[in-house]
């Protein structure tokens, strides 16, 4: 399986966009397996200046801790791939940016990497708006390394669309 095209990732970012765009919302992303395809997808689209700040590829863990301030204890207590991490990561990225919502992914893409309690293909996905908890999703993708990359990408863009389109206009 190769997971979503860039088809479903461009569409997915147009929505976002357009929900972010409708409310004068500015998203920011932080990356760790996808590598910058969230941020990719989503400035494939004339005019994301206006709802897109910018993002962190914090593929290691010091860049998970300097670029975005996800305590060095969290990651030692529950791994670089966690739900707190997830969390600490989409927090600190709407802080980091200014903006009004943060989306991060932090997973294992694969082929290797994987254990019994975090197989290849776990990914945690998660969104944060100022002033609310941040929400994480887990998934396992069953795809190659780039499939379970689109698939985590495509996850994130939904998971900050439902948040967008939850929040009610004055939040």
């Amino acid at each position: 399986m190769s997971g979503p095209s860039d088809v479903d990732l461009a569409i997915a970012a147009g929505l976002l966009g357009d929900a972010l765009r409708e409310r004068e919302w500015r998203l920011a992303t932080a990356e760790s397996s996808t590598g910058g395809l969230i941020g990719h997808a989503i400035t494939a689209n004339p005019g994301a200046s206006d709802y897109y700040a910018g993002g962190v590829i914090c593929y290691s863990n010091l860049a998970k801790e300097v670029g975005l301030g996800v305590p060095h204890e969290l990651i030692a207590e529950h791994g670089a791939v966690s739900e707190e991490v997830a969390a600490a990561m989409a927090a600190g990225a709407a802080h980091r940016f200014e903006v009004e919502i943060g989306v991060s992914v932090t997973g294992i893409a694969g082929p290797d990497g994987g254990s019994a309690t975090k197989p290849v293909g776990t990914h945690y996905i998660g969104v944060a708006r100022r002033g609310h908890p941040a929400r994480v999703e887990e998934h396992v993708f069953s795809n190659d390394r780039e499939g379970n990359k689109a698939a985590a990408a495509l996850a994130a863009l939904v998971l900050a669309l439902d948040e967008v389109m939850a929040a009610s206009p004055e939040s």
